[in-house]
């Protein structure tokens, strides 16, 4: 996602589906890869490389209260959040718009996509 965002010049994205968290007692998060035993904060362009990294995860605390059909950033569980901002730290960019169901309504508007 990290080189999506920087390639692409992407400002926000939309975090769907954050209700199929729901339950599970921890998260891993890929953070990068390993190569021939090096570190690489980023998926090799070339797909023989790609072929033979290593992800590298990073666990999170998952969380066992529901954030299905939540409708505001209250209603989130404490770790649902940390997870939330842990992969905008990640990608560098902002989550804009969270989903919670399949539920259109089921969605928080983090930060306006569209304001300056």
């Amino acid at each position: 996602m990290r080189q999506a965002v920087k390639v692409n010049g992407i400002s926000g994205i939309a975090l769907t589906k954050l209700d199929v968290l729901d339950g599970m007692d921890e998260l891993k998060v890929c953070v990068g890869y390993k190569l021939n035993g090096k570190e690489l904060d980023h998926l090799p362009a070339s797909t023989k490389d790609q072929e033979n990294v290593e992800p590298i995860y990073e666990t999170m605390e998952g969380w066992s209260e529901t954030t299905f059909g939540a409708r505001s950033w209250a209603d989130l569980p404490a770790t649902a959040v940390k997870y939330v901002r842990r992969i905008e730290e990640l990608i560098e960019a902002p989550v804009a718009l969270l989903s919670t169901s399949p539920e259109r309504d089921a969605t928080i508007l983090v930060r306006d996509p569209f304001a300056d």
